[in-house]
């Protein structure tokens, strides 16, 4: 786990440090959002072409076009929570659920509740496609748990709560951004708070933890299109690992946040070339 760290702490400081990042940061953090928003989507069942994001403008025709709709609302609005994660993360993922589902959802913004259930995680199966890799493997992938009851779900969120409260006051300020925000991410995998879009709403988590911690204040590394491409089936193992609570299991879901960082990392970097090359 310290290499993981190490490793993605130098890779973030290599693209900080590119000439384009000295004055086209903005543009740089617009093209991560979107991307990233596209890969969480997909992850999700959504897989659409980047260019057709770009061109859509209704997001309401189906499933599909809701799923993209609600990683890319999610993905405009979530480096403008910080000064509320910092004192009351639950209220941000009641938030980013609510632009998940849209306010005409009568549970929009609010945990499951005594007997509701959650969307699965996965809900489709993937066909192998350019842009998430789905890997063939040798028996059925691991399937996570049914979702937690809305008791221990609460009670797990308030806990969450209070660490990552109780961090942004100067406590346990040792602990490296990565592992926060892979623990973040992984507890709201496990618990599966909302009805639905829990997967896009954890993978918004991460890079929430990451801006807040500042290892990427700019949010110009998206970890989520390192998911998409270390593929579903390795997504889905990683966090078999979390859920099964060993040190093994925990450190494997750490160093696979940090393997999607790095690929996020290398996205924006070919993104910052592709600017620079057109600098005239």
């Amino acid at each position: 786990m310290p290499d993981a760290v190490a490793e993605v702490r130098k890779a973030v400081d290599r693209l900080y440090g590119h000439r384009v990042m000295r004055r086209r940061a903005a543009e740089v953090t617009s093209e991560s959002a979107l991307r990233g928003a596209r890969a969480s989507a997909a992850l999700a069942g959504a897989d659409w072409p980047l260019e057709e994001v770009r061109r859509r403008t209704d997001f309401s025709a189906d499933a599909e076009a809701r799923t993209v709709g609600a990683a890319l609302r999610i993905a405009a609005e979530a480096g403008q929570l910080l000064s509320i994660w910092r004192h009351s993360p639950l209220q941000v993922l009641a938030r980013l659920h609510l632009l998940a589902v849209g306010d005409g959802d009568p549970a929009a913004g609010r945990p499951r509740r005594a007997g509701e259930g959650a969307e699965a995680l996965f809900p489709l199966e993937l066909e192998p496609v350019e842009s998430v890799r789905v890997e063939a493997v040798d028996g059925p992938l691991p399937e996570p748990p049914p979702a937690p009851g809305a008791e221990e779900v609460a009670a797990r969120l308030d806990q969450l709560s209070r660490l990552l409260v109780a961090r942004a006051e100067g406590q346990g300020v040792g602990t490296p951004a990565l592992v926060v925000a892979s623990v973040v991410h992984g507890e709201l995998l496990a618990l599966r708070p909302f009805g639905a879009y829990n997967g896009v709403i954890a993978r918004a988590a991460q890079r929430i933890v990451l801006i807040a911690e500042g290892l990427d204040p700019k949010a110009i590394c998206p970890a989520e299109v390192g998911f998409a491409e270390l593929g579903t089936g390795t997504y889905r193992r990683a966090l078999a690992g979390y859920l099964a609570g060993t040190p093994e299991g925990m450190g494997a879901w750490i160093a696979h946040c940090g393997a999607a960082l790095r690929l996020g990392v290398r996205e924006s970097t070919a993104v910052c070339e592709a600017m620079q090359r057109g600098m005239a």
